[in-house]
């Protein structure tokens, strides 16, 4: 989920670690294995694939975990992508990202954490129009300076770059995505994830006491087997990150 900064992702709740290197370990292999479905077990013709394989490694997937992916990605033939669009409380728009084997179990799942939490699942085009697609890329920290890394990737469709304490955290244009990801690796720098997001074009502040419950009705969703993303549009604050982790 979008953070006060817009790319950084806000921290889980203590305790919540091995959760949620699970959870993301998950999400890594079924996209590995739609990427296979999709385009052919071999990465250097399947750049959907080279992605998916790169963003195991940058997350410390043991290289055994991400043999089985692949190994397995041919059984998952009825692995499908699915979105589905809501508004959370306050009028929150909510953007979610699935892949599943089974649509009537996510999106009974996913309704049901709206009814709960105050939201609505809407239909789909409800909220898609407030998102724009960026790739999001970021890079430890390099030989490189981030003028000279610059330098080398403005012109292939880098829209924004910020330094970070450890990282360079860049954004591109849809189109600039894969160029830039193909400089960076001429010049021999390891990505530590990329991938492709739906950044909200405006963002809505509310106060404390209802981002907070807007945040919590993300993170139920997105504790969902069956979710791979969710994006929304509420700008979130340090007071609202300070909550969500006592």
């Amino acid at each position: 989920m979008s953070g006060h900064s817009k790319w950084s992702t806000i921290k889980r709740k203590k305790g919540a670690t091995d959760q949620k290197r699970s959870k993301i370990f998950s999400r890594i292999i079924k996209e590995i294995s739609v990427a296979v479905k999709e385009g052919g077990a071999d990465p250097d013709g399947n750049p959907r694939l080279r992605l998916a394989l790169g963003n195991a490694r940058g997350a410390n997937m043991p290289k055994d975990n991400i043999q089985r992916a692949l190994t397995k990605a041919k059984d998952a033939e009825n692995l499908n992508e699915i979105t589905y669009e809501g508004y959370a409380p306050c009028g929150i728009a909510i953007f979610i990202e699935c892949m599943t084997d089974n649509a009537q179990r996510t999106v009974s799942s996913i309704r049901s954490v709206f009814n709960k939490r105050g939201g609505s699942l809407g239909i789909n085009g409800s909220v898609a129009f407030m998102f724009e697609r960026k790739g999001i890329i970021r890079i430890p920290k390099s030989r490189f300076d981030a003028d000279e890394l610059q330098l080398e990737i403005i012109d292939l469709g880098m829209e924004e770059f910020e330094e970070q304490n450890d990282a360079f955290v860049i954004v591109t244009s849809l189109e600039g995505f894969v160029p830039v990801q193909r400089r960076l690796e001429a010049l021999g720098i390891e990505v530590e994830n990329a991938e492709l997001q739906r950044i909200a074009t405006e963002t809505k502040t509310l106060d404390t006491e209802n981002g907070v419950k807007v945040l919590k009705l993300v993170e139920l969703i997105e504790d969902d087997d069956d979710v791979q993303n969710v994006f929304h549009n509420l700008e979130i604050t340090d007071a609202m990150i300070e909550k969500m982790e006592i």
